[in-house]
């Protein structure tokens, strides 16, 4: 085993028997059997240390997650994803706590890679017309509630004892941000336009239409990506008749 390797076991050994969810760098040398030196050479600071030690307890964690084999229901490979986040928020909680702390400048790879597999599950919820708010939108709406979900049962278990609470949250988060299913489902008029524009800019993502230049496509997405806004930002205000000069000869006064 390189010193790399032993430093990071060493690490993320410590870490996870911490108390205070806080190692120190001599402590770190010492379980790995090298000096300082060696710890600055590979991993710079302690900050970057830190980082590199919330990645590599994430892999398995991760690797669970690129294994998974999509289902037919997009929507409850959402849940299924939140229920797996909270469940290893919970099983390794100085990891979790650590990668999300603002005192570690340095931000953990394995946080943007999680951001970038919610993403890839919302499109294919998008892609199915089943998405009422922006791809990118809803990705952040359910990552942000799902890690706040997962720090809040860590920090204050005491407040949080209703064993449904992340259920509860992430069942009105997923409604938040997901259209009604099936021809004879209810649905609210203004969000039909963003709903099937967001729909369709997913479906071009995926596959690319022939028949149009790479060009048009480019304006075809922007074209859908201001009406799947519009459903986020409320109705669109008229304006054509707003802040208008009054035409020559047509003076109402």
């Amino acid at each position: 085993m390189d010193a790399k390797t032993k430093i990071l076991e060493a690490a993320a050994s410590l870490l996870a028997e911490s108390p205070t969810g806080d190692v120190s760098t001599r402590t770190v040398c010492e379980a790995a059997g090298v000096g300082l030196p060696t710890l600055y050479r590979h991993f710079g600071d302690k900050d970057a240390l830190l980082a590199a030690v919330v990645d590599f307890g994430f892999e398995q964690y991760l690797d669970s997650k690129r294994a998974a084999v999509p289902s037919a229901d997009p929507v409850r490979d959402v849940r299924d994803g939140w229920d797996a986040h909270v469940a290893f928020a919970l099983s390794h909680p100085n990891h979790y706590k650590l990668m999300y702390s603002p005192l570690l400048s340095s931000r953990p790879a394995a946080a943007e890679e999680a951001h970038r597999m919610l993403t890839a599950v919302v499109e294919r919820v998008a892609a199915a017309g089943l998405l009422s708010v922006p791809v990118p939108l809803a990705a952040q709406m359910i990552m942000s509630a799902n890690a706040g979900v997962a720090l809040s049962l860590l920090y204050r278990p005491d407040i949080n004892s209703d064993p449904a609470f992340s259920a509860r949250v992430r069942d009105a988060v997923v409604a938040a941000v997901t259209a009604p299913a099936g021809p004879g489902a209810p649905r609210r008029a203004p969000e039909e336009a963003p709903a099937t524009s967001i729909a369709l800019a997913a479906q071009l993502r995926a596959a690319p239409p022939a028949v149009l230049t790479a060009a048009e496509t480019s304006l075809l997405q922007e074209w859908l990506a201001r009406l799947g806004r519009s459903g986020a930002a409320g109705p669109a205000q008229d304006t054509t008749t707003q802040n208008t000069p009054a035409l020559e000869g047509n003076d109402p006064s």
